[in-house]
């Protein structure tokens, strides 16, 4: 059975074509600049295989048309009907209290994506144009719809409120969603595989990239996670600044003449490594101005660690322990700088690594914990695309019967 993945943005639309009996991607593809001049298509297939095609695409439609075009290319392509995908599994960012796990997209469902716009308004609208696209072109292929804010759905109330006026939850939804859902709850799935750790186990996740968010899990369930109403909170980030006292942006407004968007603005694509370093949003640009004696690059990569282990500890107390501590996306995967700097210091809570093992890996799975260390420490990429395509085969497979 084949399932094709779909991640629409505004501008873009990412996809993934699994064959589900081994598990395997068989083609993928991006295409960029959709209702711009100047659009491409870039389709890769096989071991090597890369086609690009530069069109202008007016709209997701159109875009969808030719992406099934290469899918289906005697050149380039790896199916020969569409009949041959079986659904069509698509990310969607939020499903706030409404949707709360995945689902076969039927009318009320796109109805609830577009209830949340003001919710996700750079997200949900581009993912609905995505399923739209896909449903205009495949009318008789299932599709389901697998959200990002789903997974942190079972936080308990003492989690996701805010302390403000109740009628603001109430009314307008204002309460802690957390993002990377689908992210955490395939590591989630996958770290209670682990020997040593049970269905029970206490873990922290830690995706960390260029957007980054934690999340406690107790008996494969989020308990808490670092992001909130937007993705703006929690950490430091690429580009986003994290937690920080709301009034700021009340502050700066006045005092620059700035309007309150314009601030939020500025905190999400303007803040994090690249304002605090003044180089850059990525971290290995950060740690090369570090090692040449830059500062502001040494004092951001302290703020980074810092309040990534703050939440490690509080995640711990919240939980009552710690049985396993996971490091995913790409920075997580791939930068034993970083996760050395995060459990530095946390020998105290039984999390010790070895630093041999740390320096080893780099975007493989592995434990990097040292012999003595009481808290499983572990490297696991990430795989997004394979939970959503899981989701997928899973709900169709269940309507089918």
């Amino acid at each position: 059975m084949k399932i094709l993945v779909i991640n629409a943005g505004s501008s873009s639309l990412k996809y993934q074509l699994f064959e589900m009996l081994d598990k395997v991607v068989i083609a993928k593809g991006l295409v960029e600049r959709i209702g711009i001049a100047d659009g491409k298509l870039t389709h890769r297939y096989g071991e090597n295989g890369k086609f690009e095609l530069d069109v202008d695409m007016k709209n997701h439609t159109v875009a969808m048309e030719h992406v099934l075009e290469a899918l289906m290319s005697p050149e380039h392509g790896v199916i020969h009907s569409i009949d041959e995908i079986s659904a069509v599994g698509h990310r969607v960012l939020h499903g706030g209290e409404k949707l709360t796990k995945s689902i076969i997209i039927d009318d009320y469902v796109e109805q609830v994506i577009e209830e949340y716009f003001p919710l996700g308004p750079l997200h949900n609208p581009a993912n609905l144009m995505g399923i739209r696209a896909c449903k205009a072109i495949m009318p008789d292929t299932p599709m389901v719809a697998v959200f990002d804010t789903a997974f942190h759905q079972t936080m308990p109330p003492k989690a996701y409120l805010y302390g403000i006026p109740r009628k603001y939850y109430e009314n307008l939804g204002i309460r802690r969603y957390g993002f990377h859902g689908t992210s955490h709850r395939y590591i989630a799935g996958e770290i209670v595989k682990k020997p040593g750790l049970t269905q029970g186990s206490r873990v922290i996740i830690a995706h960390l990239g260029n957007g980054s968010s934690l999340s406690a899990c107790v008996d494969g369930k989020c308990q808490d996670t670092s992001m909130g109403l937007t993705p703006l909170e929690g950490v430091l980030m690429g580009t986003r600044s994290g937690s920080l006292d709301p009034a700021v942006v009340q502050f700066i407004s006045e005092r620059e003449s700035m309007t309150a968007t314009q601030v939020v603005n500025m905190l999400n694509k303007e803040s994090g490594l690249l304002a605090l370093s003044q180089r850059s949003s990525d971290m290995r640009d950060v740690y090369t101005g570090a090692e040449e004696g830059d500062k502001n690059c040494q004092e951001t990569l302290d703020v980074w660690a810092y309040g990534v282990k703050k939440y490690v500890g509080a995640y711990a107390a919240a939980m009552g322990g710690l049985d396993a501590l996971v490091f995913t996306a790409g920075i997580g995967e791939n930068d034993y700088r970083s996760r050395a700097s995060v459990c530095e210091g946390l020998e105290f809570m039984g999390i010790k690594i070895d630093a041999r093992k740390n320096e080893a890996l780099r975007g493989v799975e592995g434990m990097i914990s040292a012999e003595d260390s009481k808290v499983q420490v572990w490297v696991m990429p990430t795989n997004e695309e394979l939970a959503i395509a899981r989701d997928t085969l899973s709900l169709v497979t269940a309507e089918a019967q």
